[in-house]
């Protein structure tokens, strides 16, 4: 095993790039503006007003059949696309298994 190969696997990939975005990091934050502490500097403040209660409790039922429709269907071509030549079973089981979830999707 040579050296490029070493270089080049995973974990050592990663290791150079999580040093590389480290010390990115520090020559960065020495770049940026220092700005002066203030007495309400992290208080919740949105759309103008000041110390919100959240009442909102958002209800995602309407939303998760859609969700879930471009989850199956992103899963299917992914696997239909990238699937070998010679695969036919692992893709045809997958195209039955979305075509059943779209059937209880679109049930009622």
């Amino acid at each position: 095993m040579n050296a490029v190969n070493v270089l080049l696997s995973p974990p050592i990939t990663l290791l150079i790039f999580l040093v590389l975005g480290l010390v990115l990091s520090k020559a960065a934050n020495g770049l940026a503006a220092k700005g002066a502490y203030s007495q309400g500097k992290e208080d919740s403040y949105a759309c103008g007003q000041k110390d919100i209660v959240h009442n909102v409790s958002p209800d995602y039922s309407q939303f998760f059949p859609y969700a879930f429709f471009f989850t199956i269907m992103h899963v299917l071509v992914l696997i239909v696309a990238t699937a070998p030549l010679g695969a036919i079973v692992l893709p045809l089981a997958y195209v039955l298994a979305g075509v059943l979830a779209l059937l209880i999707i679109f049930r009622r």
